[in-house]
């Protein structure tokens, strides 16, 4: 493969020949050639300079190049570059796109002569030939856009893109380090090309994802003259952050002239965006077959010597050409420095006896061994979108760490979650929640975008829930009160996050933790459960998992507690807590009650037993609420909370009964006789107070209490002596 440039230079002439018409012929020595015929070129009035660029496939090596003007004209050239292109830079099995926009495979692209009419950059500055690996020339884009207030040039890469599946001949590194992407999700990035009309062209786009802050959550669509759309998933493609790939299309102009390229968001993709780095257009100007050399008369015979005597000249420059890049590919290779990219850009791999470099030149090893997620956010990266972890941007505090609200350099905002550096505390709970959240996508599901283990450091990177957790929404003064319409909504929404989790997640997830401090909301009061740090996962057909006792204080299965077998179930229980939560409007467990009200789940079955349970609901909202509605939610919440798991409903169940009870709410049913015949809302539970957990003595310093009991062990203690070994942490 070959590629050719020559550079004809015209100045002002007189007399008849008005126009010159440039003819390049390609001989080898043994007696064939390659004829191609260049437009008619209007001479212009003061000196300019007429590039003209081709790529050909060169069966043999040794070739020449002359020049036979047509009738009544003249033909010169002022130089000639010839140097070869790497064998793949040509792909044989482009897909072609008919006007109609049909697409198929097309085959025999390496026997056309490609002449080059746009290379762009976009996205960066304008590249010469001494930027580019195989001497080319890169214009930016900005001209060739229909609207340039809808897109905006990307953060330029400050690392060196990760060749993996294409060379450095492809394109060059300042191709791949910059692009464009949208600077709204409202419109498309079009950019419009002048071409031959009636023509066909070779269209070839670049890629490289340097504006994501985490792998597979982008998604988007290109399109090519309003009739041709794909959908570009680049992980589908490659597997890493700045990884360059491209695609080629062959695609038939019409009589406009021109062709336009697009790009624009995929409403299903987490990640709104889309970008491009780069596009080359080639016109396919036919074969290049080699053909003999015919002599018309003998007035060709100067031609022929000028031709010969420039094809020895072509052959100094191959030789010349093939030493020079001989020479460059002898240079040593990159030397990595220890800056970091701007966007998380890793390999992913996070093996114990890994090494990781930092700016002070030190060297620590990962805590989290063989994860090879691709999620690893640098250490500077996220003290730069925390300020270096500034107090006034802290949101949180809790038994894992301090939580700190942060942006990256993108404008995404992000929940930076931060253990004690160097203390080694939750060390398992961080390897599970990147384990469990990096498998799993679910709208009331948080998002994890990316951790960090450097420096002995234990970081999560979230996104980030504006709203804060649902126990702030109940007990704090100072923010909104809750509708029962809202609460409603919230607690649908994270049932069907955890029926997700226990059917939905490869293997089934059980939580283990569930509260109201592990619900956050969105700016839209959207639910979605959090802090997976203490789920379990397991076979599907595994209908318990044998564990020690590990959640939080109030919130615990009793079954659990007591038999040490971990299901499904327990977090139905845990779930039916918060529901009795969310009814009244007080914590689980608050110390500073009296003896009997401590234990929320106790204290309101003593209410109902009572026949006042319409006492305890949340005054805010007890003129809200709808007595059908009120009614079956404290029927599923009576449901969630029986003694024996196998008697609890699952969190589909949970969430069809919730999503009735917000029916209930907005549509005054009438209450059909077989359904529960209780005709007030202080007799909504059933009179089977199931055995609770006993009251304690133990002073507690925070709202919650996190319970772990680090004995893993298959045996079953009593009961007292499990509050024996109880371990009292602040919460979560």
């Amino acid at each position: 493969m070959f590629h050719l440039r020559n550079k004809t230079a015209l100045s002002q002439t007189t007399g008849r020949h008005q126009k010159h018409h440039l003819c390049i012929k390609l001989q080898e020595f043994f007696g064939s050639s390659l004829h191609m015929s260049s437009k008619s070129i209007l001479m212009a009035l003061t000196c300019s300079t007429i590039t003209k660029e081709f790529i050909l496939s060169i069966p043999i090596g040794k070739f020449l190049i002359y020049f036979v003007p047509q009738e009544s004209s003249f033909a010169f050239i002022n130089a000639i570059e010839v140097f070869p292109a790497p064998p793949d830079f040509i792909s044989d099995e482009p897909t072609q796109i008919s006007r109609t926009g049909n697409s198929n495979d097309y085959k025999g692209l390496l026997s056309q002569a490609l002449q080059t009419i746009h290379r762009i950059n976009v996205g960066g500055p304008t590249l010469t030939p001494d930027n580019d690996t195989l001497l080319r020339t890169w214009l930016p884009d900005d001209s060739y856009l229909t609207n340039s207030g809808i897109a905006k040039n990307s953060q330029v890469l400050s690392g060196r893109p990760n060749y993996v599946i294409v060379t450095e001949f492809i394109a060059p590194d300042l191709v791949y380090k910059t692009s464009k992407e949208m600077a709204s999700n409202d419109s498309n990035i079009t950019w419009s090309y002048d071409v031959t009309r009636d023509a066909r062209h070779l269209i070839r786009v670049h890629f490289c994802d340097v504006i994501s802050i985490s792998l597979n959550i982008l998604s988007f669509f290109l399109y090519i003259n309003s009739n041709f759309s794909l959908n570009i998933n680049p992980y589908q493609k490659v597997k890493d952050f700045a990884t360059p790939f491209f695609m080629d299309f062959v695609v038939d102009s019409d009589d406009s002239g021109f062709i336009t390229i697009s790009i624009g968001p995929d409403s299903n993709s987490f990640y709104q965006n889309a970008f491009l780095n780069g596009v080359e257009i080639m016109e396919m100007m036919g074969k290049s077959d080699l053909v003999p050399v015919t002599h018309k008369s003998s007035n060709m015979y100067p031609f022929i010597i000028v031709g010969v005597v420039l094809g020895g000249l072509v052959l100094i420059c191959i030789f010349g050409g093939l030493l020079f890049i001989g020479l460059r590919r002898r240079k040593s290779k990159h030397v990595e420095t220890s800056e970091w990219s701007p966007l998380p850009i890793f390999k992913g791999s996070s093996h114990g006896n890994s090494k990781t470099p930092s700016r002070e030149g030190t060297i620590t090893v990962s805590p989290v061994p063989n994860l090879n997620l691709g999620l690893r956010i640098p250490l500077d990266e996220i003290q730069l979108a925390t300020n270096n972890f500034d107090k006034k941007l802290q949101i949180g505090k809790g038994g894992f760490g301090t939580v700190y609200q942060g942006t990256l350099r993108n404008g995404f905002k992000v929940a930076v979650k931060r253990s004690q550096p160097g203390s080694g505390q939750g060390l398992p709970e961080f390897q599970t929640e990147i384990m469990v959240l990096s498998k799993i996508r679910h709208r009331h599901l948080v998002s994890l975008i990316g951790y960090c283990d450097e420096r002995l450091e234990m970081i999560l990177v979230y996104e980030l829930m504006e709203k804060g957790t649902l126990r702030d929404h109940l007990y704090n003064a100072k923010l909104p009160c809750l509708s029962w319409k809202q609460r409603l909504d919230i607690c649908i929404g994270a049932a069907r996050g955890l029926h997700y989790l226990h059917k939905g997640a490869s293997g089934g997830i059980i939580h283990r933790d569930v509260k109201s401090t592990n619900i956050l909301l969105d700016e839209n009061l959207v639910a979605k459960v959090a802090d997976f740090g203490l789920s379990r996962s397991g076979p599907p057909d595994q209908s318990h998992v044998s564990t020690g006792i590990k959640g939080t204080f109030g919130y615990l299965d009793p079954e659990y507690f007591k038999t040490q077998q971990l299901t499904e179930k327990s977090d139905v229980y845990s779930f039916g807590v918060v529901l009795l939560e969310v009814l009244c409007a007080r914590p689980a467990i608050n110390p500073a009650l009296p003896r009997e009200q401590v234990n929320l789940a106790e204290w309101g079955m003593r209410c109902k037993d009572k026949g006042l349970l319409d006492q305890i609901v949340d005054p805010s909202i007890r003129d809200q609420i709808n007595p059908n509605s009120l009614r079956k939610f404290a029927e599923t919440t009576e449901k969630c909370l029986q003694e024996d798991a196998c008697d609890r409903p699952g969190m589909g169940d949970v969430a069809w009964d919730l999503e009735y009870a917000l029916q209930l709410q907005q549509t005054a049913v009438v209450q059909e006789p077989h359904e529960d015949s209780a005709s007030s809302a202080s007799g909504m539970l059933s009179s089977h107070v199931f055995q609770r957990l006993p009251s304690t003595n133990i002073e507690f310093e925070g709202d919650d209490m996190s319970i772990i009991n680090e004995d893993e062990s298959d045996s079953v203690p009593l009961a007292s002596g499990v509050f024996s070994q109880l371990k009292m942490d602040e919460a979560r």
